[in-house]
């Protein structure tokens, strides 16, 4: 009876959080207000959808018809989720103790876009969240008609799934059928970030909250190992993690020789001739790195899809103030409750103020690493 009412209470929080967005829609400002009702209802009704196929984690593992390998997974994932609250200083709240079945491969769909000769992704912004570069839509249809709409601007578009998503704590997220059957690492690694979302979150610095997170996963992950003493199981983690760590340094290798394409006063003519070339290159640059790991195809999904500026605009913004925050933490003696309130601190900074002092503290690691 206690779970019924928090889902109503959720059920209602939503559709109030809903109501507020439509009024502000209604009262005019950032341009994906102007975009009408139908947006935020998907997004409403989406969301409703994922919570209403939530069950408790515990009765999911105690169904005798639950399949043996989800069983054994939700078990885990629940032991992850008692260690990030207990280890890593992570809200303690009912966030992951559910477990919903979406029988699809992605909770949403998220859409990029960028100008044709340029790195600098299309912004919508929304209340709460502040500005964000994507839109994203629960249904595939839907993302794809956006993106197509985009597509006739001559903008460079991209849709990418996406497997899981935070509320910032407002409601309790639940595990997910799009991401539960991950690997160890990976699963502990998404769980880890999603939490750390609702510690801090800065409204239109997707770079900042999206780097925290990522430096919170990555700490996590290892202290996870660690008290886990399975070296088979910390060893896969580390040679799937160093493949992930080379794709990542190939795909910003080539956004930063894309965006030097851009920067030259040269004719138009002449960047799309640079653009191709770097895509070309980066496809070249791939397959070697693949050669290199025995012809793993980990990465070939990747490039499934058109190569295009969105899809690279895309890539850093988990990971480039990565090295500042993991500074953050030495600087903490390696106690959360020390280095969250560093990092609110900081995120209560002007944004040029907290720039600066995350540059400061990403170049004294680069010095100390090449000491």
């Amino acid at each position: 009876m206690k779970r019924r009412m928090r889902s109503t209470r959720g059920g209602l929080r939503l559709a109030a959080a809903a109501g507020l967005l439509l009024l502000t829609q209604a009262i005019g400002g950032c341009s994906s207000l102007q975009d009408g009702p139908g947006y935020y209802l998907q997004s409403m009704f989406g969301h409703l959808d994922v919570i209403s196929r939530a069950k408790p984690v515990d009765k999911v593992i105690a169904d005798d018809s639950t399949d043996p390998a989800l069983r054994k997974r939700l078990e885990q994932a629940r032991a992850m989720r008692v260690f990030a609250s207990r280890s890593l200083g992570l809200p303690d709240n009912a966030s992951y103790t559910t477990y919903a079945d979406l029988q699809r491969p992605y909770v949403l769909w998220n859409v990029f876009a960028t100008p044709e000769l340029s790195l600098n992704l299309q912004q919508w912004c929304f209340p709460v969240a502040g500005c964000v570069s994507y839109r994203g839509y629960y249904d595939r249809a839907d993302a794809d008609r956006f993106a197509k709409a985009l597509d006739q601007q001559r903008l460079d578009v991209s849709v990418g799934g996406v497997p899981a998503y935070s509320t910032l704590g407002w409601f309790d997220d639940p595990l997910l059928s799009t991401f539960v059957q991950y690997p160890e690492g990976e699963l502990a690694r998404l769980i880890f970030h999603e939490l750390a979302h609702q510690v801090v979150y800065v409204p239109g610095d997707t770079t900042f909250n999206e780097s925290f997170a990522s430096a919170v996963e990555e700490i996590g992950v290892e202290k996870w190992f660690a008290q886990r003493n399975d070296p088979a199981a910390a060893l896969a983690f580390r040679q799937y993690d160093e493949r992930r760590r080379k794709f990542l340094e190939l795909l910003i290798r080539h956004k930063t020789s894309l965006a030097a394409v851009y920067s030259q006063p040269v004719s138009d003519e002449d960047k799309r001739l640079g653009k191709h070339q770097v895509f070309e290159s980066l496809r070249a640059d791939y397959q070697q790195l693949k050669d290199s790991w025995g012809g793993n195809p980990a990465y070939d999904r990747w490039f499934s899809q058109p190569v295009n500026n969105a899809r690279l605009a895309a890539v850093g913004a988990y990971s480039d103030l990565v090295p500042a925050f993991r500074v953050m933490f030495d600087q903490s003696n390696g106690d959360f409750t020390q280095f969250y309130a560093k990092v609110q601190q900081l995120a209560a900074l002007d944004k040029p103020l907290r720039d600066a002092r995350l540059a400061a503290l990403a170049q004294s690691r680069q010095l100390a690493q090449s000491d």
